[in-house]
């Protein structure tokens, strides 16, 4: 593994470490009032695209990080439309 990737690894972590708050808080309070819905939908649509980019390009730290944030990101938009 070179320098490169680990670079990218800890970026990956960074980023997508940032959603878990916001998954755990969403999760635990069903509140949603705050996450703007079109927001969530265009970023978790954003992030399918990395992340199908990421699988083809062949990049480690871009699919794992994409993979792991789509997750949060669709249950944030799953509980944003199903508790409006």
């Amino acid at each position: 593994m070179n320098y490169i990737t680990i670079i990218g690894l800890i970026a990956a972590f960074g980023t997508t470490a940032s959603f878990i708050p916001q998954a755990i808080k969403t999760i635990q309070t069903k509140n949603t009032s705050g996450i703007s819905l079109g927001m969530y939908a265009l970023f978790t649509f954003g992030t399918l695209c990395w992340l199908i980019y990421g699988i083809l390009s062949h990049s480690l730290p871009v699919t794992i990080a994409n993979a792991i944030t789509l997750l949060f990101s669709s249950i944030i938009l799953i509980y944003k439309i199903r508790y409006k």
